[in-house]
């Protein structure tokens, strides 16, 4: 059997990774094997890096909103406790950021909180309670509207009737089988192949 070079396309394919595996040590940026090695190896690393990135980096903001805290008087936990009480929806990012680069607002963030920690904490059967109350209200609103959206409904129903034109009384007896069948099938009929013309006039003038 002749041989069979490979051509340009696998050249192309070793040319990417040999290009993914630029200053690697040693033969893994030379040799095409061991490059695909350390490529593929580089490459399930740098998957599970990116999800321990986050992880790496909502650590480092809650060490700073801690020490932070702790400066004003106050725990972290405390401080989040605190803020979500108040209905406060600033992440931590921004929380770190301002402990770093703007500490006095920082501290109004923490006597926010120290507020929210003085009011009692919400529980799940309350919030039930104040969402039913909320749902109490809306229903009475629009039972309010209701009567004068349904008069409106009403009158544009009318309208509608008025200027509607009677529907003109169709001579079915007149037209052909075919005609009838197309006119039953776009109406629902069942059956229309076995029926004969008086059928399908005596189906459609019901």
């Amino acid at each position: 059997m002749p041989r069979v070079k490979g051509g340009y396309i696998t050249r192309r394919r070793r040319k990417a990774v040999l290009k993914l595996a630029k200053g690697y040590v040693g033969s893994k940026h030379t040799i095409y094997r061991t490059a695909n090695e350390a490529v593929m190896r580089a490459m399930q690393y740098a998957y599970r890096d990116r999800k321990q990135k986050k992880r790496d980096f909502r650590k480092l903001w809650i060490q700073r909103i801690n020490a932070a805290a702790k400066e004003n008087g106050l725990k972290y936990s405390l401080f989040i406790c605190g803020l979500s009480r108040m209905g406060v929806e600033v992440n931590r990012k921004m929380l770190a950021d301002l402990a770093v680069n703007d500490p006095k607002a920082f501290t109004e963030f923490v006597e926010i909180a120290k507020k929210g920690l003085t009011m009692p904490a919400v529980k799940n059967e309350e919030k039930v309670v104040v969402l039913q109350t909320e749902s109490k209200a809306v229903k009475a609103a629009k039972a309010q509207t209701a009567p004068k959206a349904a008069k409106a409904e009403k009158a544009e129903k009318k309208a509608v009737k008025a200027e509607a034109p009677k529907a003109e009384a169709v001579d079915y007896s007149s037209l052909t089988v075919a005609e009838l069948k197309a006119i039953a099938k776009e109406k629902g009929i069942t059956g229309i192949s076995t029926m004969k013309k008086a059928d399908l006039v005596a189906a459609l003038t019901k």
